[in-house]
């Protein structure tokens, strides 16, 4: 199927203007995560990866995805094979099975010190074992020993993750690509071996099954390359084989609704057993009608200009100047930068081509140097602000501090007294979501990545709808009726134009329910509410029990992080959660061992009983038409339709982007770190 959508069409124009973002996207790093690990000085030829197949499903709301992986020991001795995969954003590894010889290998969660100790017991027994353990927020790990002299070994994992829609596009990203924020392994492991074998395969499947129309699908980079089939209005099947490739690029997958779909609530619920609380996601497509900020603006650029941003900085001052160089003469700017201390290397200057001229001149002379202190660049910036001006606050960074204060609970703190709205974007894999998700607590906020393989015109796109729009202020959703219970996400504090909610609860008893969001728009007080009936049970999608418990998991460490929750109750509850629900976190691990050795070690099989509970229904959902779980069709929560990218008539008045909104936007995509606002101007305007 040749690509001839909309994003086909808009991408030559665009990418002309956003070429410079790019290109800061595509700088190479030292690692890449996709492959496996070999100690510094070791003698043995590396475990080669003799093949790599991905299979995605995107279907009611949240991913599925299956990695089978072939491995093999060269070496004429039995090795411990070592591999890292990054940490995606909420996946919850739900499965490990390993194949060696005639023996298969199967996972069940424990306390990490227990899995551990599993692990080296059997490994120095001369046994077949695999941990799976999760090293803070960069990556999976995953170790099998011994992988036999000249013997092949098969990997396989599974994980699950919620789906979001930003303003109408759908987006699912594997994550290959080393986002080189780890020190410690940088310094321990030799370069990662990461080329599938010659005459070997990666292979992506990618089904998508929406119960809305699907007006196109996008692969970055790969479009002359992936077999794209539209099977219906909203089922898509892609395939990408890439013959002996480097496992050291993201695969990016976007997929764009049909316009003018209607705001509305969908609940996906799962209820093995009436006499048992059911778990719930409850996806929120707000309709809602958010006008643009049309007045001047003020721009503080944040410069990252440490040790970090070497081979980059060339790039980011020429964005940053062509930025400039296309704002409004009723626009200013200033530049901070920081490395391990932090200065304001312009004051406010008003955006004249001569002012532009110069600024290019100071950003040619940046040096990366030294480590990274966020929390100094990001206190200078927020001070001085002016209340009567639209104030953006761009940060260039990884999101990884290493210097000055590290602690979250300092940026909650410094961000909540200023009353600011912030957008997190992170650049590349093994960012510091956990930091990004404290920022965006303290100020209801939003944070998402990107990757250096995003379609990076469709970002600026989307992010136009959060940065030049109004939003809607202290919103809270309240349940009433049936009991819900242990609910996460529900207080967003700030609703921006075009984003998605997704709330997790569980419920007792089965029947009616209501919803109700209120929220404040320019001054004026806004209830937006619904009524659905919980099930007495439906076992079609057992995963929302783990993608529940992922989502209470997050929301602990957040209050940890904060000096909410004191740091041994925080770690006993997400043992508890983890262990319950077969979730490995950072105080879980996964231990992979036969089913005899289970049964020696006395180990209870849950996770076994939870991974065929999970089969099952995904084998019944593929021979299903994709389930439609709106619950408010009959009368609609909302009026308007749900915001739609590029259309003017589908919210807000945002209509197709200028040379200069892509300029600026440019910058504001790719190089964020977050945005505010102030309060008392917004909700004036």
């Amino acid at each position: 199927m040749r690509l001839t959508s909309s994003f086909a069409r808009l991408r030559p124009a665009l990418l002309v203007l956003a070429a410079p973002f790019v290109a800061l996207l595509c700088a190479p790093v030292a690692l890449t995560a996709g492959g496996t690990l070999t100690p510094l000085g070791s003698p043995h030829q590396p475990i080669q990866i003799r093949s790599h197949q991905v299979d995605v499903v995107l279907n009611n709301g949240f991913a599925q995805t299956e990695v089978q992986q072939t491995f093999f020991n060269p070496n004429p001795t039995d090795l411990e094979a070592i591999y890292a995969f990054p940490v995606p954003r909420s996946a919850s590894l739900s499965a490990v099975t390993i194949v060696t010889g005639e023996k298969t290998l199967q996972g069940e969660v424990l306390p990490r010190a227990a899995a551990e100790q599993a692990y080296a017991e059997e490994k120095s027994s001369g046994n077949d074992a695999g941990l799976a353990t999760k090293e803070a927020f960069q990556t999976y790990q995953f170790k099998v020993g011994p992988v036999r002299a000249n013997s092949e070994m098969r990997l396989r994992f599974t994980y699950y993750q919620p789906l979001e829609i930003d303003t109408g596009v759908g987006r699912y990203v594997y994550p290959l690509e080393e986002g080189g924020t780890d020190e410690t392994a940088n310094s321990f492991w030799q370069p990662v071996h990461n080329q599938v074998q010659a005459g070997g395969q990666l292979l992506f499947n990618v089904e998508l099954k929406s119960s809305w129309p699907v007006d196109d699908v996008r692969i970055p980079g790969f479009e002359g390359a992936a077999r794209v089939d539209k099977i219906d209005a909203g089922h898509y099947r892609v395939q990408l084989d890439r013959p002996g490739a480097r496992l050291d690029r993201d695969f990016v997958f976007y997929y764009r609704l049909s316009d003018k779909l209607p705001g509305r609530v969908e609940v996906i619920p799962y209820r093995k057993d009436k006499n048992a609380p059911g778990a719930f996601m409850m996806v929120v497509t707000p309709g809602i009608d958010l006008k643009p900020i049309t007045r001047g603006a003020d721009y503080t650029y944040v410069l990252d200009v440490s040790g970090s941003m070497q081979g980059k900085i060339g790039t980011l001052a020429n964005g940053v100047s062509r930025a400039i160089s296309q704002m409004r003469p009723a626009d200013r700017f200033r530049l901070v930068t920081f490395s391990d201390t932090a200065r304001l290397a312009q004051d406010w200057t008003p955006a004249t081509p001569e002012n532009a001229l110069a600024a290019t001149e100071l950003l040619k002379g940046l040096v990366p140097q030294n480590g990274t202190n966020i929390y100094a660049g990001m206190e200078i910036a927020l001070k001085g602000l002016d209340a009567d001006r639209a104030s953006s606050v761009v940060l260039v960074t990884d999101g990884v501090t290493n210097q000055g204060i590290v602690e979250p609970k300092a940026f909650h703190a410094l961000l909540r007294k200023n009353d600011v709205r912030f957008f997190g974007f992170l650049m590349g894999n093994n960012a510091n979501w956990p930091l990004l998700r404290v920022m965006a607590d303290a100020t209801g906020g939003f944070y998402a990545g990107v990757s250096n393989d995003d379609d990076i015109v469709g970002q600026i796109m989307l992010a136009k709808s959060k940065i030049a729009y109004e939003s809607l202020h202290d919103a809270a959703f309240k349940f009433t009726g049936a009991r819900v219970f242990d609910t996460t996400g529900d207080l967003p504090q700030k609703i921006y134009r075009g984003q998605q909610l997704v709330i997790f609860g569980r419920y007792e008893g089965a029947g009616r329910a209501t919803v109700t969001l209120n929220a404040k728009l320019t001054g004026e007080d806004k209830t937006y509410t619904t009524t659905f009936d919980f099930p007495e049970v439906d076992t079609d999608n057992p995963e929302i029990e783990r993608l529940w418990a992922l989502a209470q998991i997050e929301q602990i460490e957040t209050k940890e992080a904060i000096g909410g929750t004191p740091a041994d109750e925080a770690r006993d509850a997400i043992t508890q959660l983890g262990v319950n629900y077969q979730l490995v976190t950072d105080h879980t691990a996964m231990i992979v061992l036969d089913d005899a050795t289970f049964t020696k070690r006395g180990i209870e099989r849950r996770n076994q009983v939870r991974t065929a509970l999970e089969v099952a229904a995904r084998s019944a959902r593929a021979a299903q038409p994709v389930k439609n779980y709106q619950v408010d069709a009959n009368q609609p929560t909302y009026a308007a339709p749900a915001p739609h990218v590029g259309h003017g008539s589908s919210g807000g008045g945002g209509g197709a982007l200028a040379p200069a909104d892509i300029l600026k936007l440019s910058i504001l995509v790719v190089l964020i770190g977050g945005a505010t606002y102030s309060r008392r101007k917004l909700a004036r305007g």
